[in-house]
């Protein structure tokens, strides 16, 4: 007996289980691409990082103000922008150095770096009787200065100032008119002597208080300059020498 193969007809043959393609390969970038990308990013770290920096030193070294308020005319306008500098009266206790060997600070060890506060200097200062709120001013007394308004004028030591730089009438009541300034505080008065609030009401003001020295003004473009700081003269300086 012939054994004969078993025919199938076409079209009944089990067809194969499907399969998806393979997905696509993906190609790591080379290594050179994945180093610029780390060094682009690297580099915006940075200079994001100098950029804060940056305004943290910018910021505790000066810092804008908007004066309100007519106290300061003739100098200063109502909305005008000026900058103040925060390091002019800037301190440095030596007793830091007392642990050195033949180092004596003494009992005074506080310094001044760049200055004391002057007469004449236009400050920026917290005020004591509303926290929170500055006040901008100009110094006529400073530590020790005897004090008195008297007749329309300013006396230090008994010897009346020149000041052109005012407007109004100086006038003054109260306990303030007269004293001696205690130490490590300033008598500050508007310029505008008639419609200023100043020491002539709450007293002289401790130099803690104060912020910085009026650097320059910037805005409206017309006031563009250095900020009307004048040295407090007197009126007969030949008294004086």
């Amino acid at each position: 007996m012939q054994w004969e193969p078993r025919q199938v007809e076409p079209g009944l043959e089990p067809e194969p289980p499907f399969e998806p393609p393979p997905p696509p390969a993906v190609e790591a970038p080379p290594p050179r691409r994945r180093r610029r990308y780390l060094t682009i990013f690297r580099e915006v770290v940075e200079t994001l990082l100098l950029a804060f920096l940056i305004f943290l030193a910018v910021r505790s070294t000066a810092q804008n103000f908007k004066v309100e308020g007519s106290s300061m005319l003739p100098s200063l306008e109502n909305a005008q922008y000026i900058v103040v500098n925060k390091l002019s009266y800037a301190q440095f206790d030596l007793g830091i150095f007392d642990f050195l060997p033949f180092f004596d600070a003494g009992e005074d060890s506080t310094h001044h770096l760049f200055g004391n506060p002057g007469r004449g200097d236009v400050i920026v200062f917290e005020s004591l009787q509303r926290p929170g709120r500055d006040f901008i001013k100009r110094i006529i007394g400073v530590p020790g200065d005897e004090v008195e308004i008297r007749d329309g004028r300013v006396y230090i030591d008994g010897e009346p100032l020149d000041e052109p730089y005012t407007s109004g009438k100086t006038t003054c009541t109260g306990k303030w008119c007269s004293l001696v300034v205690p130490e490590d505080n300033y008598f500050v008065m508007g310029d505008h002597r008639s419609n200023s609030s100043d020491s002539r009401g709450f007293g002289p003001i401790p130099e803690r208080n104060i912020i910085g020295k009026a650097w320059f003004s910037y805005w409206p473009l017309s006031d563009l300059g250095p900020a009307p700081n004048h040295s407090v003269s007197f009126a007969n300086e030949d008294s004086r020498d």
